[in-house]
C-alpha cells in the first residue's frame, strides 16, 4: 500500500526566512550608509540648482537650500540607519541593546567601569559604517591626488 507524497516540511522555512531578511535588513543599511555620502550630496546640490535658475551669481536661497535639504536627508538616513539595526536584531534573535550612557555624560564618580569585563565585538551595522567611511576616505583621496584638476592654476600655492 502507498502513500502519498508528505508535502515539505516547513521547519526550514522560517530559518530561510530569517536569513533572506537580515540578508536585505543589511543591504538596506549598505545603501543608506552610501546614500548618506553620495545620495544627499547630490540631491541637495540639485534643488540649490534649481532654487539657483539661471542667475550668473550665486544666491544665499540656493546655498540655505543645499543646507537644508542636506541637513533633512542626513537626518532621515540616519534614523533610517538606526531603524534598520534595530531591525536586524530582531531578525537575527537578538536581545535588544539598552541604551548606554556616553562616556562623557557619565559622573567621574564611577570612574572608568570593570577593566575585566570584554569588549564586544562590532555589530554589522558598525562595520557597515566603517568599511564605508574607510572606502569614501580612500575614494576621495584618489580623486584629489589623481583627478582633480586646477583650472585657475592658483592650486598648491602656485
Amino acid at each position: 500500500m502507498e502513500t502519498a507524497p508528505q508535502p515539505a516540511s516547513d521547519a526550514g522555512r522560517p530559518a530561510r526566512r530569517k536569513k533572506s531578511v537580515w540578508r536585505r535588513v543589511l543591504a538596506a543599511m549598505v545603501l543608506a550608509t552610501l546614500n548618506i555620502w553620495t545620495g544627499s550630496p547630490v540631491l541637495a546640490l540639485w534643488v540649490g540648482s534649481k532654487v539657483q535658475g539661471n542667475v550668473t551669481t550665486l544666491k544665499m536661497s540656493a546655498v540655505g537650500a543645499v543646507v537644508l535639504v542636506l541637513s533633512v536627508m542626513v537626518l532621515v538616513l540616519t534614523r533610517a540607519i538606526a531603524w534598520l539595526d534595530v531591525r536586524y536584531a530582531e531578525a537575527v534573535g537578538k536581545p535588544p541593546k539598552k541604551r548606554q550612557v556616553r562616556p562623557w555624560m557619565r559622573s567621574l564618580a564611577g570612574k572608568y567601569g570593570d577593566p575585566k569585563q570584554e569588549t564586544e565585538p562590532l555589530t554589522p551595522l558598525e562595520w557597515v559604517l566603517v568599511v564605508m567611511v574607510v572606502v569614501v576616505v580612500v575614494l576621495f583621496e584618489v580623486w584629489f591626488f589623481f583627478f582633480a584638476r586646477c583650472s585657475s592654476g592658483a592650486c598648491f600655492g602656485n
